[in-house]
């Protein structure tokens, strides 16, 4: 058996079988997978061909040291160029595999937690309860694993603080369920460390629960442990996961004083009646919530009475306690019941036909004027924009271009138009002084008037 030594400590990782008369072995059925360490030293011996080391430090602190026999040092970031050595710096710990490691003392320095051991990774499994076989949608499942190094427990608690256990179903795609096509369903992941469903914290056992809210049908559990420092998955045989054994009936008040009333069948070949207990709350349209209760009774129905708030959308949301008929309890939430009462249509009485043209002629009357108050409108924001550009455009000619705004236009002339009417005078009275000559003449000539005498 190839071995890692730590002073005066052995560890088995390998084959065959090696005694040294000075050196006292802690062996567990003949394989050791951790030690202390003494003053952050250890040994490896000339037959060790290979090791995987795991450190555990405080979080946050940089990777660990490790100083060869001969004085030189390995570092996390040599990993990359080193075919030898596989180096995991995570938050928390170290986990370094070797190759072909140097004989002799080592030693490692860093912020090494208080009664740090150094575990050498043997057969490790992943072993997982298995879950009832009368399983039903909404449901809450409790389930249980465990990790083992070698067909032990791990009892290192930092190992188990970097381990979380994964839950995932996949479909099978079976076409005679309605999951068909479904693909994975990743439920949740829980540590050993006693918080939420774990029930006591470093025991070695994961411990948690999920609810089954995907769509019912055939699925195919797996659970499995994934991190640098190993990877197990368990498959467990497919499953059905049927529809909820409650069904629903509504029965609406015939009137404003009554009220609804919703049944609940439930199914007796899934689960015992006479042990179901129901807890909900109803939700009101005008925004009011209600608790409710219902205790077990040896009877198929349950009676949910919902108060009459007229016309709206009711929900009610419900939870089951109970036994299956297999006798083993379970705890469900079901889908949110919902159902919506619409709102009642107002019937307009009919006017008079006087009234009614007049009200014909006030709404046309109305339709111009929004007519007329659109066409307005248009033209303000017409106008409006153009003078937005011409402003700009002066803007632009005056303060960027620097060109000055010239307007060429002539005023008419007094002046000359004056000079015109002077002209148009003086041969308007050359014209009248001809006239009154002639007439005078003629008038002498023709002066056929008498005296008085």
């Amino acid at each position: 058996m190839r071995r890692l030594i730590v002073g005066a400590l052995l560890i088995a990782i390998g084959f065959g079988a090696l005694a040294l008369p000075s050196i006292t072995l802690l062996q567990r059925n003949g394989k050791i997978n951790e030690i202390p360490l003494l003053d952050n030293r250890f040994r490896i011996d000339h037959k060790v061909d290979k090791i995987t080391l795991l450190f555990f430090r405080t979080r946050g602190a940089p990777a660990v040291v490790l100083v060869k026999p001969d004085g030189s040092k390995l570092y996390a970031p040599q990993a990359l160029k080193n075919e030898n050595l596989d180096w995991f710096d995570e938050p928390s710990y170290d986990l370094i595999t070797i190759s072909n490691p140097t004989p002799g003392p080592w030693q490692v320095v860093g912020s090494i937690q208080p009664n740090s051991r150094i575990m050498v990774l043997g057969e490790v499994e992943l072993h997982v309860d298995p879950l009832p076989p009368l399983l039903f949608r909404g449901e809450t499942l409790k389930v249980s694993g465990h990790i083992t190094n070698d067909g032990k427990p791990i009892q290192t608690g930092y190992f188990r603080d970097v381990v979380s256990l994964f839950v995932e179903f996949t479909s099978t795609n079976n076409n005679n369920y309605a999951n068909f096509g479904a693909g994975t369903q990743s439920v949740t992941a829980f540590k050993d460390d006693g918080r939420e469903f774990d029930e006591r914290p470093m025991d070695g056992i994961f411990t948690g629960e999920f609810k089954l809210s995907f769509p019912a049908g055939e699925w195919q559990p797996e659970f499995f442990i994934e991190t640098p420092i190993l990877k197990r998955r368990v498959v467990k045989e497919p499953l059905i996961i049927a529809e909820p054994p409650f069904d629903y009936h509504l029965e609406l008040a015939t009137d404003k004083e009554s009220e609804h009333e919703l049944l609940l069948r439930i199914d007796q070949d899934i689960v015992k009646p006479e042990t179901v207990i129901f807890q909900g709350k109803i939700f009101y349209p005008n925004g009011e919530e209600k608790m409710f209760t219902l205790n077990e009774e040896a009877r198929l129905y349950r009676k949910v009475m919902i108060q009459n708030y007229d016309w709206g959308r009711y929900s009610i949301e419900l939870s089951a306690f109970g036994e299956n008929v297999n006798g083993r309890e379970f705890m469900a939430t079901l889908p949110m019941y919902k159902f919506e009462i619409e709102r009642p249509i107002e019937k307009v009485p009919e006017l008079p036909l006087a009234e009614q043209k007049m009200a014909d002629q006030e709404k046309a009357a109305e339709i111009v004027d929004d007519t007329m108050s659109s066409g307005t409108m248009i033209a303000i924001i017409l106008f409006g924009n153009l003078m937005v550009l011409l402003f700009g455009w002066l803007a632009i000619r005056i303060f960027v271009q620097n060109k000055p705004i010239k307007l060429r236009f002539k005023l008419p002339s007094f002046k000359k138009k004056s000079e015109l009417e002077i002209e148009e005078t003086e041969i308007e009275n050359q014209k009248s002084d001809g006239n009154g000559s002639k007439n005078d003449k003629s008038g002498d000539i023709l002066n056929l008037s008498m005296s008085d005498d």
